[in-house]
């Protein structure tokens, strides 16, 4: 067996255009173009989490079905990047959706064989980037799909959360609250903003962040060392990135940034802090290598990408825009040399390997031959 799938391994070309693009278009959008594709800054979200985040998920949730022929799907999704660049919106636009309904049938397959909690999340995760990617086809307007691609990545981050800690010990009042938690977010989805839509959302978020906090295996993750603590530290990170989130949902729709402030407190906070600190977990899974992209180097990147995105929430929370746009810049780049870091990581473990075992060899025909001589 290769060390690498390849049909897997493939794909990365595309999820990686798609995230490069989807940072240039929020530079853009920031007001500072320093990759000035045009096309990037009309289509930032659909980029980010179509393109991008819809197909990393699908290529993890597609390997689980054991079945190359369901990488068809993370194909789709991750070719939409192309058609975006080039301004074919619609066909992108037709790509996600057809993407999104496969991850939706990937997620239905897998919910009739292991009818467990966890994986019903999943597949609503699933069918809300669905409907998501359709309210934005059927409108024309991208923020008509943000709010149920929010479903999305949070049913599917809680989603997995519970899958990987199934055997952790929780009480069943608690499962309970999780469950209402969130039917209050899908309730909070349902309800168009100008009502009372953003409060329930708020509120049910914000809910689902504390009871993270207190029930998930992360807590157990931050008390040991190495790659441990620093899955534990982001995924408790994350988590208070959502709370934050849940708070500006509930409290400041009058601030002239809400929009901005509700988005990426989400999708950058809370959403890149669960990639990083799933990646030495999932990633292995997923392209089928051993060595995981964990290094203590990451802290350094890591750390200073939740400083950057820091600045960047305060300084439009106090709305000094020249700060907030310096902020924004830094933190597109930490999340590129984030990405970076964790490839070289993952490279540099494989040459050292193959090194070792190339000397492991050669110590082995040294020694046979000394032993033939003998004889």
């Amino acid at each position: 067996m290769s060390l690498i799938s390849p049909k897997a391994f493939h794909l990365l070309p595309l999820v990686v255009l798609g995230l490069v693009l989807g940072v240039s278009g929020g530079w853009i959008r920031l007001g500072s173009p320093v990759i000035p594709i045009t096309s990037a800054g009309m289509n930032h979200g659909l980029l980010m989490v179509g393109s991008f985040l819809g197909s990393l998920i699908s290529i993890e949730r597609a390997m689980v079905l054991k079945k190359k022929v369901w990488l068809a799907i993370p194909f789709l999704t991750g070719l939409s990047s192309l058609f975006f660049l080039t301004g074919m919106i619609q066909v992108g636009l037709y790509l996600l959706l057809v993407g999104s309904l496969g991850l939706g049938i990937i997620m239905h397959l897998q919910s009739v064989r292991h009818p467990h909690f966890h994986t019903y999340l999943l597949y609503a995760g699933a069918m809300f980037w669905f409907i998501g990617n359709f309210m934005t086809w059927r409108s024309g307007l991208i923020a008509a799909g943000t709010t149920w691609w929010m479903g999305f990545l949070l049913f599917t981050i809680v989603g997995e959360r519970l899958e990987l800690s199934q055997f952790l010990p929780v009480p069943q009042w608690a499962k309970k609250a999780l469950a209402i938690h969130l039917l209050l977010v899908f309730i909070g989805l349902l309800v168009p903003f100008h009502t009372w839509g953003n409060e329930l959302l708020g509120l049910g978020i914000l809910l689902i962040a504390v009871w993270l906090l207190v029930f998930d295996i992360a807590k157990v993750h931050v008390k040991k060392t190495d790659q441990f603590r620093y899955l534990g530290i982001g995924l408790r990170t994350g988590y208070l990135w959502l709370g934050a989130q849940g708070i500006i949902l509930f409290a400041l729709e009058n601030h002239p940034l809400f929009y901005d402030l509700m988005l990426h407190t989400f999708f950058l906070g809370f959403t890149f802090s669960m990639i990083w600190a799933h990646a030495p977990i999932i990633i292995p899974t997923i392209f089928g290598i051993r060595e995981t992209p964990y290094h203590p180097i990451l802290w350094v990147s890591w750390t200073l990408f939740q400083l950057s995105l820091a600045g960047r929430i305060l300084f439009s929370l106090i709305e000094i825009y020249e700060f907030r746009k310096a902020f924004g810049v830094a933190n597109g780049y930490l999340i590129l040399i984030q990405f970076g870091l964790m490839a070289g990581i993952v490279i540099w473990k494989i040459r050292k390997r193959k090194l070792l075992g190339n000397l492991n060899h050669q110590r082995k025909e040294k020694a046979h031959l000394n032993l033939d001589s003998l004889a």
